[in-house]
């Protein structure tokens, strides 16, 4: 499989302006990147403009639930300009966050109704994680669970804070078969090291990418994308872990 790596601009996102941040990801060699509602705002047009002028595609992005669940026919409209594949809903804050599994049944029941009717735009849906999904609920089951249950939700798995979950990796990567849209490839530094929030470039932290790496390429999906919470060193940050992770996945250009 030839891999598309991809960058989350919200990486980026102290280090205006964009246009520099665009030319310096096609230079390093990305296919594209994942933009988050900030890096475009309002102009879903504009926004798509620049990154055809440089090369680069947008095969995913994220964007709000409120959104989602307010306008939905708004959401479309910006997932098309921008030209995506799936749209990813990237996190609910905790006063949104269901409380039972009940709850949590219901939600996803209700976004599976609207990935039904993205799924008639051409679109599908899917649900980025972070540590919460992975918590067990009083009913010893977990969010994740009832979350990637629906069969029009597929999800983005986020390996650096599946490690921070402390939930395996492996285990967690395969649990769901042929639901992982996109890999988001992030890397955790060593305990106590509390720089740049904790996160590194990936392959310099803890995580065995080359240990799991047979699970990520035996899950059928070809798009990694890279992602930092907190660089200090943006660009040093997408550099470097784009090698690394280019030569990993064995697509390395030249």
């Amino acid at each position: 499989m030839t891999y598309r790596i991809s960058f989350q601009l919200y990486s980026a996102r102290n280090f205006p302006p964009l246009e520099a941040q665009l030319e310096a990801l096609a230079a390093i060699g990305f296919d594209g990147v994942e933009p988050y509602r900030g890096a475009f705002g309002d102009d879903a047009a504009g926004f798509r403009r620049k990154i055809d002028a440089v090369g680069l595609a947008c095969p995913t992005a994220h964007l709000p639930v409120d959104l989602l669940e307010s306008d939905r026919a708004a959401f479309i409209d910006i997932a098309k300009t921008l030209g995506l594949e799936t749209a990813i809903l990237p996190y609910l804050v905790e006063a949104q966050r269901p409380k039972d599994r009940a709850a949590w049944q219901a939600f996803a029941a209700r976004l599976n109704e609207h990935a039904a009717a993205l799924a008639e735009a051409g679109l599908k849906l899917g649900w980025h994680t972070h540590a919460f999904e992975y918590e067990t609920l009083a009913d010893g089951s977990r969010p994740i669970e009832a979350l990637i249950a629906p069969p029009g939700i597929l999800y983005e798995p986020d390996i650096g804070w599946i490690a921070r979950s402390g939930s395996d990796i492996r285990t967690e990567l395969e649990r769901f078969p042929g639901k992982i849209c996109a890999f988001h490839v992030k890397d955790t530094a060593p305990d106590g090291v509390t720089a740049d929030d904790g996160w590194t470039d990936v392959g310099s932290g803890t995580i065995d990418w080359k240990g799991l790496w047979p699970v990520i390429d035996a899950a059928g999906c070809d798009l990694l994308v890279l992602e930092h919470d907190n660089p200090s060193d943006w660009r040093g940050f997408a550099s470097h872990s784009y090698d690394f992770l280019s030569g990993l996945a064995g697509n390395k250009k030249a």
